[in-house]
């Protein structure tokens, strides 16, 4: 079987700025270990795995299809750019022309819709629960050394640590903070976190002003040092900024090259929406053929 692998630059309308992620197509089910090492070889923060439902299904005119997200290290349970990236591959490549597509995950159905030139997600909203300073502390020394820490979150559905900076540092020192998160490995004593949120309230004044948040992501764990831009991370940012602003819709800034997306809290039905541009890709984007046997 001949694997097509497409590369789309996620969360931006320019080529090779936003968040890469490779994407793919599988017309039959592959070997397990297969998908590891497609995953190691590519070298992405994630490599995702579109396979169809049914025999019968197809990838141009099916509603319906499986999505599994594997970093270099190993399989993950959600990932928001790499399925943005899936989803501008049926949308624009494939020219799927479904107005709503679902995916099986293992965080459950995820949709996604063409907006004008938009891909709009429907991911999950991850609550966020109080986290005692002592537990993690050697990994919080590890990450912001002495700064001052106005609140710490963790989220139990996402294995992630929310790390909020005092409001009186401005953004320049979130964006300068040198981060060694290699180091996180050997600090992180709990076992529970998987991933480093680090995030600051925004401005309502001055130069930035208009953003609500602003954030960087770290997952080690999972072989990804700093994520440029990240789904995940947002599904919890937009439930713990929601409560604290008391806010429905929220800008976030994420730090890395900085970026700017929308995201539009659902507190109806537990979901929230990240409205991204899909990026670049390549049609011609077969970067290797493997063989399942």
């Amino acid at each position: 079987m001949q694997i097509p692998v497409f590369t789309v630059d996620a969360f931006t309308n320019r080529p090779f700025f936003g968040n890469p992620a490779a994407v793919c197509l599988l017309e039959n089910d592959l070997d397990e270990d297969l998908h590891q090492k497609i995953a190691m070889e590519m070298k992405l923060s994630e490599t995702a795995f579109i396979r169809k439902l049914h025999p019968e299904d197809d990838f141009a005119r099916s509603s319906c299809f499986g999505l599994r997200w594997f970093t270099p290290a190993n399989e993950v349970p959600l990932c928001g750019h790499a399925t943005l990236a899936a989803a501008a591959v049926l949308f624009l490549v494939q020219k799927n022309k479904n107005s709503v597509l679902t995916f099986v995950t293992l965080s459950g159905e995820l949709r996604a819709r063409q907006v004008e030139d938009h891909i709009v997600l429907d991911l999950p909203l991850y609550l966020t629960y109080p986290q005692v300073l002592q537990e993690v502390e050697e990994l919080i020394k590890a990450a912001v050394g002495d700064m001052v820490v106005q609140d710490l979150r963790y989220s139990p559905g996402t294995k992630k640590l929310l790390v909020r900076l005092s409001d009186a540092y401005e953004r320049s020192v979130l964006e300068e903070l040198q981060v060694s998160a290699q180091c996180f490995l050997s600090a992180e004593k709990t076992g529970k976190v998987k991933g480093l949120i680090l995030t600051l309230k925004g401005n309502s004044s001055g130069k930035h002003k208009g953003y609500d948040f602003y954030s960087r992501y770290f997952a080690p764990w999972y072989g990804v040092l700093e994520d440029p831009v990240t789904g995940s991370a947002h599904a919890v940012l937009s439930s713990y900024w929601s409560e604290q602003l008391g806010k429905k819709e929220m800008l976030g800034g994420h730090i890395y090259f900085l970026y700017i997306f929308s995201a539009e809290v659902k507190a109806k039905n537990a979901s929230k929406e990240i409205s991204g541009l899909y990026g670049s890709y390549n049609e011609n984007a077969v970067v290797k053929y493997f063989e399942n046997r």
